[in-house]
């Protein structure tokens, strides 16, 4: 793993392995503007003319990822990134109250499924002949 110093300098390749992700990722990110684009160094050299990335650029890959993982969408993430230099937290809150909702809801959604599928087990489980009603009930 890439350990995090002031002068760390990285290709997008160690950028993307330090994340946790693909290099393809982070060049997404970047299209999706996201991630800002480093200037290629002029000229050839040690670093010939290679894009190299900093701890900011760690950083912001691992929030995206952070944030991604908590359920939000990348135009959301984007509204994250523009509001982080900002001090208006009530949107942030509110963006994350709208997420709690919906992850609610969604857990909601899951224990009815869980519950069905759960009686059709037991239907299944308890019927002599016949096609198991999970089966019956998948076909509809």
């Amino acid at each position: 793993m890439v350990r995090l110093q002031d002068d760390l300098n990285m290709s997008i390749g160690q950028l993307a392995q330090a994340g946790g992700v693909g290099v393809e990722t982070v060049r997404y990110y970047q299209r999706q503007n996201l991630m800002a684009l480093p200037a290629r160094p002029a000229g050839g050299g040690v670093s010939g003319g290679t894009r190299k990335y900093g701890p900011a650029d760690l950083e912001r890959l691992r929030f995206i990822r952070s944030a991604q993982a908590a359920g939000f969408t990348l135009k959301q993430i984007a509204r994250l990134i523009e509001l982080d230099a900002t001090s208006d937290r009530s949107e942030v809150r509110q963006m994350a109250s709208d997420r709690i909702g919906a992850l609610d809801a969604q857990i909601q959604e899951l224990k009815r499924a869980r519950t069905a599928l759960q009686k059709l087990a037991h239907q299944c489980d308890h019927a002599e002949d016949g096609p198991c009603p999970i089966l019956k009930a998948f076909e509809a």
